[in-house]
């Protein structure tokens, strides 16, 4: 029997797969009926009017290989954001995009620091290349810019990895705290900002970080169609990032990483800019009247403007969460990220936050 461990890398051994959670078939059948799933921050909503019809009509097409520029697509989001197709890097998904920057940027023994909790593959991708991971504490749920550039500095860090809105928590940084840690931010150092939530955001509370990577800072930053626009099961992301950086991006991703699918659903999605704020707008409506009855049923959220809340509840979390998934109610307990007092709640229509705060109110009340 071959003894497969000795095969692989050293900085892999203590690694574990992402774990999403037990599958929907076998969940509705441990609770007997049809659940809905508020734990993943999927969205909640109707697909995109055109998407579908675009994903159909590049089915006769699927022998092909794909476009393998992306020409297209990159010229689309750069129209949607004001910058030039060559800071674009598309990939099957911005997780795929961590992985990259991971290989591209970080050498055994190198130093990537990141925020605790935040999402966890941040930490995984570093460790598995073999650099030391250090975690820098939340202040009041919120990322602790200062402290993170305190901990690049005195590390000589290669890498923070910022999520910003930041998951599990919702917060998102001010203008005045993100230069400040901009301009603190070592030499050695490179920030890469997962802005996976960052569609949601009011567009006067948003940071257009397109302009500091054009301005030369040493950012790159994260954006996925998986959220707002709702093709997660497509897997469709991209990379802003100096057009230097974004060639060796483009080196070391796979050829054709992208499916044709995807790029269809996505430039359907792309062109339909009137849709896109009619579903932030229906999100943040939803969002308020979560919040709304939460507080009415004695629990309090934390801000958030993305497509999800955080919520206190003074209980025990992962009981709560059981106690939800016997109403067909499926939330994510925060214990795995050290807050057990927590359930997160993805935003969905309102009748559905109406369901789910008054569900939580009766538990509660048990």
């Amino acid at each position: 029997m071959t003894e497969w461990a000795r095969f692989v890398r050293a900085t892999m051994h203590d690694l574990q797969p992402y774990e999403p959670g037990p599958r929907m078939p076998e969940l509705e059948r441990r609770y007997g009926r049809a659940l809905v799933r508020l734990n993943r921050n999927e969205d909640l909503f109707p697909p995109f009017p055109g998407m579908r019809e675009a994903v159909e009509a590049e089915l006769p097409s699927v022998w092909m290989y794909p476009e393998e520029s992306y020409d297209e697509f990159r010229a689309a989001v750069a129209r949607r954001i004001g910058t030039t197709p060559d800071r674009i890097v598309p990939a099957h998904g911005s997780q795929a995009l961590i992985g990259t920057l991971a290989s591209l940027f970080l050498d055994p023994g190198d130093v990537a620091v990141t925020s605790r909790p935040t999402y966890g593959l941040y930490a995984k991708a570093s460790a598995a290349r073999g650099a030391t991971v250090e975690s820098v504490r939340l202040r009041n749920h919120r990322v602790d810019f200062e402290a993170l550039a305190t901990a690049a500095a005195a590390a000589r860090a290669k890498v923070v990895w910022i999520c910003d809105p930041n998951n599990p928590t919702g917060s998102l940084a001010h203008r005045d705290e993100w230069e400040t840690f901009l301009d603190a931010l070592p030499e050695t150092c490179v920030a890469i900002v997962d802005e996976a939530y960052a569609d949601y955001v009011d567009p006067e509370s948003r940071l257009q970080r397109e302009g500091d990577v054009e301005a030369g800072r040493p950012l790159v930053v994260l954006r996925t169609l998986s959220k707002l626009f709702g093709i997660a099961g497509l897997r469709l992301g991209y990379a802003i990032a100096d057009p230097q950086l974004a060639h060796y991006m483009d080196v070391v991703q796979e050829p054709f990483n992208v499916n044709r699918a995807a790029i269809a659903a996505g430039l359907a999605c792309l062109a339909d800019p009137e849709q896109i704020e009619k579903r932030r707008l229906a999100v943040a409506e939803a969002r308020d009247v979560l919040c709304e009855r939460l507080r009415a049923v004695g629990v309090e959220p934390l801000p958030s403007q993305t497509n999800f809340v955080l919520v206190d509840t003074g209980a025990d979390g992962a009981a709560l969460a059981a106690a939800l998934a016997e109403e067909g109610l499926l939330v994510r307990a925060g214990g795995e990220y050290g807050l057990h007092g927590f359930v997160r709640i993805t935003v969905g229509p309102v009748p559905l936050m109406v369901r789910v705060a008054d569900a939580l109110g009766r538990t509660l009340a048990r």
